[in-house]
């Protein structure tokens, strides 16, 4: 008979091969485990000073499609939206095609947007928000980029912005919009950024309208015709509550993880199914304003075809659950608002 002594198993010096056959399926011990098993018990750090712990997840590196992703294209029919809608406001006055003072405008547009898209992955992320993020993964949350390197990114692109609309004041020599863009650049840091954010208490989609919707498609309107136009004001409003839309769906999507980090969007202080009566309500409203350019513009008509769309884009975020629906109603509603924008532009055009 063996010894006690003999019987004794060491539990750090169990192999594989000790393991009852009809739990070898099921037990896999890790090649690292193994390899440490004799060692003593580690206190989680790996020896050197502000190394990474054993067991710590190791995290890949940000590469190009990374920050492409990080620049959230899909937003961008918001930004190109306004302009095009701006530019057709503007010569249904008979304004001369200035191209490059369009260009200028758009170049204005875009980079803007992309900056607000990299300003809340450094703001969010910083805040911790992220955390408890289901969606694609973010830049700084998943610390896949450094915070500054991601906040100067983001300044990198307000800049551009911010020379592009300088260049266009200059030619024009309308000397006070610097002011205007000055407030957009700042309302698009502070929309997450700084210690309050207003959007974190349910504002942003008032954020939205404003400066994606009305200022955007006036001032491209302004900058072209020397002043704004009732056609430039309600295609603002139109253009404005898609934004919204665009907006309050992503949020649906994200309001569980929301409430968790305690970010107060609108989609949160209204609840799930508020939310998405409301989202309905900003992609269709429009065209019921629709309605008043197809009484002046004949082919403005053509714009209700957009309806294809925007319809599913509706039902979609009334009745869908998971995430891949909300974001199938995203880009649906993102979609919407700019072929709504080329279809009205086309029809007070020609």
């Amino acid at each position: 008979m063996a010894s006690r002594k003999q019987q004794r198993i060491d539990p750090n010096r169990v192999e594989r091969t000790q393991l009852p056959a009809d739990l070898e399926d099921d037990v896999r011990i890790p090649k690292e485990a193994r390899a440490t098993t004799a060692a003593p018990k580690s206190n989680g750090r790996s020896g050197k000073p502000g190394g990474r712990p054993p067991t710590a997840k190791k995290v890949r590196k940000a590469r190009p499609r990374d920050w492409i992703a990080g620049a959230r294209l899909r937003t961008l029919p918001l930004s190109i939206a306004p302009v095009i809608l701006g530019t057709a406001a503007a010569h249904t006055d008979i304004a001369p095609w200035a191209w490059w003072r369009i260009a200028l405008a758009l170049a204005v547009s875009v980079f803007l947007q992309i900056g607000v898209n990299f300003a809340n992955d450094y703001s969010d992320g910083v805040r911790g928000t992220d955390k408890f993020r289901l969606g694609p993964s973010r830049l700084t949350g998943s610390g896949a980029a450094k915070p500054r390197t991601v906040l100067t990114v983001a300044l990198v692109f307000f800049g551009l912005a911010g020379i592009a609309g300088l260049i266009l004041v200059i030619h024009i020599g309308q000397y006070w919009l610097l002011i205007v863009g000055a407030v957009c650049i700042v309302a698009a840091y502070f929309y997450t950024g700084g210690k309050r954010p207003y959007g974190y208490y349910g504002l942003g989609e008032l954020f939205v309208f404003v400066f994606f919707g009305l200022v955007a498609t006036a001032g491209t309107t302004y900058v072209q015709l020397g002043h704004v136009n009732f056609e430039s004001w309600l295609g603002g409003v139109c253009i404005g509550l898609i934004a919204c839309a665009v907006l309050m769906v992503n949020n649906i999507r994200d309001l569980p993880q929301d409430k968790l980090a305690g970010k107060r969007t609108l989609a949160v202080l209204l609840g799930n199914r508020a939310a998405r009566i409301v989202f309905a309500l900003f992609i269709l409203l429009p065209f019921v304003a629709l309605a008043f350019f197809a009484l002046l513009y004949t082919d403005a008509y053509f714009t209700y075809f957009v309806l294809l769309v925007a319809i599913p884009a509706a039902l979609i975020g009334l009745t869908g659950k998971t995430p891949p629906e909300l974001i199938t109603a995203l880009q649906l509603t993102s979609l919407t608002a700019l072929l709504f924008a080329i279809g009205l532009g086309f029809g007070l055009v020609w």
